[in-house]
Order: structure tokens, then C-alpha cells, then sequence
């Protein structure tokens, strides 16, 4: 079955409604597929890219395997500027990042490039401060602890947004990747979107000159500055921090609330960006009440074109999983399960790996 054709099965086992307004995804219960796949052999594919989603990206790879034991899929996660790099390169069999390429990047790919949005997650403020269950932070103030402009926890206008809360009067230590990050260029949209004085002075990118901080290496290496030093305060992608147990900062919205990180704000979120027909979307400061403000699609990145017709077999088995099966699990590990009609979009982009010159090598 194609991805395609699967996708509209999957449409049929849950009534064939388009969901993507209340965020509900589709159900794979239904869906049978065989614990044997055809690829002649044992196939393996490698891949690398964004840290942000390789938690949910290496449970689903481990769960493939055991659904198809001749299939393995091996992700290093080193970044999303690394892994673009590679599969611009054609090291990998696929790439991922949390940034959408560009034009200009995709036009070095000879084999052509399909921007796959296979997970959805936030950005949060992950922070270490004992005592301190709740914070609030206006987004100016996040702009400005990032700035360098506020430097300790008792300042007043994080005292004013925070009555109540007993905060220390303690130096603040905002951490940063250090390395070429998809979660850096989302989070810098974002802060350009929202701060003039921000896009002015640092602006948006994979990588920026940062006004103040220290820096940590991927998802993981920020997660292990905030866990091991107090006071600090970071960005990184809320299963990190829910897998490890960090305390997470609720942010203002545009709408002026404050908003936690949860399922149902991130659905709202989504629910308000119209995915278009390239698949890229930026989702920088979303419109509505209780939509939290920094979420972001993260994209596996694919060739249109494989010399090896068994790996296009296999990376669309790989893509037919994530969309099934594997959104199943996306909530525990604190990402976003994808909307129904954003499954539809995917898996029909995803079927050019079934058609043209893939069957055409094939047949050699």
C-alpha cells in the first residue's frame, strides 16, 4: 500500500472528518500491515539532523525494527544545520531539521528533496531554580534576559509578573546552543518576530552571535547545563525537558496570556497555521487566546530520487510508520501528534518515492 493510499485508510477508520481544526489526529488502529517487508534482504538506512526530535525519531526507528527485523534505520542526532549539511552532501539516506530548507539549499540537491513534516513540538524555557514550581515571563522580559538586559532573578519586572513567588536574588545564566541548531532558528524567529530590538541586534538563524550566555551542544547538551546549575535558564524542546523532569516557564502569547506548554496549547497552535502546498510553514508569533507562542513542524528530509530502488522501498516504509503508527506514541514522549489533513499532505508528497524513477530503477 501506498503512503498515500494509507493515509486515506486511515481517513476511513476515523470517519474521514479533517480534524486539523481541534488538532486531533488519525487513528492507525484499524490499519494491518505485514510483519514482513519485501526489500530482499536485510536494508539499512542511515540518517542525521535535529536533535529536537530524536527521541521520538529513535523510538519509532527501534519499533520499525521490530515490526520489520530486516529494516534497521540508524539516526545520529548532531543538529539541524549538520544534518542538512550531509544530506546536501549525499552522505545520508536522509536528513532532518527543525527549519524548513531553503530554495537556495534545496537547488544543491541533484536528487531532488521531499520537506517531509513528520512531528510537531515546542520550545520552552526550561529553568533551574529550587523552589520555584510556577514562573511566568512576559515576552519582553524573555527578550531581555536574552539580551543581557536583565540579569537576576528578583528583577523587578519578574517580581511584577510572578506575585507571590518568593524569587532569589540570583544571577541569571541564560543557556544557548553552541552548535548549528533547527531549535535555534525557530526560537530566533520567534524573538525576531516579537522584539524589533532583537531582529535589529541578533536576528534569526541556525546560528547567531549571542548577546549573553553560555553554550550546550544539541537538545541534550542544553538540558544537561539547566539540570546541573542553578539559576540557569534555557531553550530546548519540551520532551526534554518533561522526560527530564525540568521545571518549564509559562510564556505571554500574543493574545497577552500566559501559557503553559501542554498538548492541548500546542493543538491550538498548530490549528491556527495553514500548512501550504511546499509543506513549509513558520509558525512565529500564532494568533489565538491560548495558543502557546513557540512551536514548530520538524521535517525528515528526502531524496525524490534513490540509485538504490530497495532504499526507496524502505524509506517509504520508514515515512509510512512515523505517519501511522508512530504518531501513537508522540504525546508520551511531549511532542505533537500531526493533524489528519497534515497526514494527508505528507504521505501524498511522500508517493513520489513509489513512482517514476524509482520503479524505473527497479527494473533495470
Amino acid at each position: 500500500m501506498s503512503v498515500l493510499a494509507l493515509a486515506f485508510s486511515l481517513a476511513a477508520c476515523g470517519g474521514g472528518a479533517d480534524t486539523a481544526s481541534n488538532g486531533d489526529t488519525p487513528s492507525a488502529t484499524n490499519v494491518s500491515a505485514p510483519t514482513k517487508l519485501d526489500l530482499g534482504g536485510k536494508v539499512t538506512l542511515t540518517g542525521a539532523g535535529a536533535s529536537f526530535p530524536a527521541p521520538l525519531y529513535q523510538r519509532w526507528f527501534s519499533d520499525l525494527n521490530k515490526k520489520y527485523p530486516n529494516l534497521q534505520v540508524n539516526y545520529q542526532s548532531v543538529g539541524s544545520g549538520a544534518g542538512v549539511k550531509q544530506f546536501t552532501q549525499g552522505t545520508v539516506d536522509f536528513g532532518a531539521s527543525d527549519v524548513a530548507m531553503k530554495d537556495e539549499e534545496i537547488n544543491k540537491v541533484d536528487r531532488g528533496t521531499l520537506l517531509l513534516p513528520m512531528a510537531a513540538g515546542s520550545v520552552v524555557l526550561a529553568y533551574n531554580l529550587p523552589g520555584v514550581q510556577e514562573l511566568n515571563l512576559p515576552r519582553k522580559v524573555y527578550v531581555d534576559i536574552m539580551l543581557g538586559k536583565i540579569t537576576t532573578w528578583n528583577d523587578p519586572q519578574i517580581v511584577a509578573a510572578n506575585k507571590g513567588v518568593n524569587l532569589p536574588n540570583q544571577k541569571i545564566t541564560f543557556v544557548h546552543r553552541s552548535d548549528g541548531s533547527g531549535t535555534t532558528g525557530v526560537f530566533t524567529k520567534h524573538l525576531s518576530a516579537i522584539s524589533p530590538e532583537w531582529k535589529s541586534k541578533v536576528g534569526e538563524g541556525k546560528t547567531v552571535e549571542w548577546p549573553t550566555g553560555i553554550g550546550g551542544k544539541g537538545n541534550e547538551g542544553v538540558t544537561a547545563q539547566i539540570q546541573q546549575s542553578q539559576g540557569t535558564i534555557g531553550y530546548i524542546e519540551y520532551g526534554y525537558a518533561k522526560q527530564n523532569k525540568l521545571n518549564v516557564a509559562a510564556l505571554e502569547n500574543k493574545a497577552g496570556k500566559f501559557i503553559l506548554p501542554t498538548d492541548d496549547s500546542a493543538s491550538q497552535t498548530l490549528a491556527a497555521v495553514k500548512l501550504p502546498g511546499n509543506l513549509r510553514a513558520f509558525i512565529t508569533d500564532p494568533e489565538g487566546n491560548d495558543s502557546y507562542p513557540v512551536v514548530t513542524y520538524t521535517w525528515i528530509l528526502a531524496y525524490k530520487k534513490y540509485d538504490d530502488p530497495v532504499k526507496a522501498k524502505a524509506m517509504e516504509a520508514m515515512i509510512e510508520y512515523g505517519l501511522t503508527e508512530g504518531q501513537k506514541v508522540s504525546k508520551e514522549l511531549g511532542y505533537v501528534p500531526l493533524p489528519e489533513n497534515v497526514v494527508k499532505k505528507v504521505a501524498a508528497a511522500a508517493d513520489v518515492l513509489s513512482t517514476d524513477y524509482n520503479i524505473a530503477v527497479a527494473a533495470k
